[in-house]
């Protein structure tokens, strides 16, 4: 992976929660790095608890404050301090909640003004974040409000199988109701609007059923009939080149062996459990709809294991090199 200095500002990572894996993905996907696609890369978080995590790496991973020379392949970093946090990983604390928010805070704002070329996100956990008073469904509503953005849509993106959801973080209950025309409709023209930038010349869009059988013609419920075909519709008029709704049971597999470029999924684990079965350490969480580019690893905080050493920075590395493929996209357009 190669950084370009030259045509983009950095790619800004944000640390995550303090407690959890976050620091230690974040310095071993460093250390594997070289130092040109280093120099790419700026993290903003807490200097203290990235040492920590270096030591239990065992990586000598070294920081300078952003916006001066670097020294010996060291990274920019952007130090938030915030008071009361642990002094061990793996506890959950309002204060890492309220850490949480403060490096995403700024790592917005660095990217609104120009200064990075867009975020790439370690997890964060929501109970945290909400406990501190950031009420939030996680990273994609909370990057919507910073940014001013209506929505946003999540989108999986894996080598074989990505996956947009038109609703995430909200009940099952509520997410049929989610399920709407308007919904459907700008959720298949995000996801083509995305695969276009991403070089894809004519993306090919299933959109998934909600109902067993997309209800067998109202035998099973007519949300599919009423609801997901209309928006379809409309986006096939529109020229794009869209199908459905298409039997959830079948359509992830049609779409892993090659007949779709993108699923659009109606709620949550419609779409989360089909790619992280295939996809489980490479899939990318690519946040679309937004004026920036966010895109983040697709596991949790796992507290369990953090500060051990062993978490896996695989999927960090793939979050930072679809960053830096948007950066110099967005860079070139």
């Amino acid at each position: 992976m190669t950084a370009v200095r030259d045509r983009h500002p950095p790619v800004a990572i944000t640390m995550g929660d303090p407690s959890g894996v976050g620091a230690e993905i974040i310095v071993k996907a460093l250390a594997s790095l070289d130092e040109d696609a280093r120099a790419g890369l700026i993290v903003v978080g807490d200097r203290r608890v990235l040492a920590r995590a270096a030591r239990a790496t065992g990586i000598d991973q070294l920081f300078h404050e952003f916006g001066s020379p670097a020294e010996d392949g060291s990274v920019g970093l952007v130090d938030v301090p915030v008071d009361g946090l642990p002094d061990d990983f793996g506890v959950l604390s309002p204060a890492c909640g309220e850490a949480c928010f403060r490096y995403i805070d700024t790592a917005v704002k660095l990217t609104m003004d120009g200064r990075t070329a867009g975020i790439v996100t370690a997890p964060i956990n929501k109970e945290a974040l909400n406990s501190a008073g950031h009420h939030y469904d996680g990273h994609t509503g909370m990057l919507a409000a910073l940014t001013g953005s209506k929505s946003s849509f999540m989108l999986l993106a894996s080598e074989r199988l990505k996956v947009v959801h038109v609703s995430t973080h909200v009940s099952l209950k509520d997410a049929i109701g989610r399920a709407t025309p308007d919904r459907v409709y700008v959720t298949i023209k995000a996801g083509h609007e995305h695969l276009k930038r991403m070089g894809y010349t004519a993306p090919r869009i299933a959109v998934a059923g909600i109902n067993p059988h997309c209800g067998e013609n109202g035998l099973f419920g007519s949300e599919d009939v009423d609801n997901i075909a209309p928006g379809v519709a409309r986006a096939r008029a529109e020229g794009i080149d869209v199908s459905g709704p298409i039997s959830a049971d079948t359509v992830y597999h049609r779409a892993y062996t090659g007949a779709f470029d993108l699923v659009v999924a109606q709620y949550h684990d419609q779409g989360h459990i089909p790619i992280k079965l295939v996809a489980f350490d490479t899939a990318v969480n690519v946040s679309l709809g937004l004026p920036i580019d966010r895109t983040s690893v697709d596991h949790g905080t796992a507290f369990d294991i953090a500060g051990k050493g062993i978490a896996n920075h695989e999927n960090m590395l793939e979050a930072i090199g679809y960053a830096l493929k948007l950066a110099q996209s967005r860079n070139a357009a």
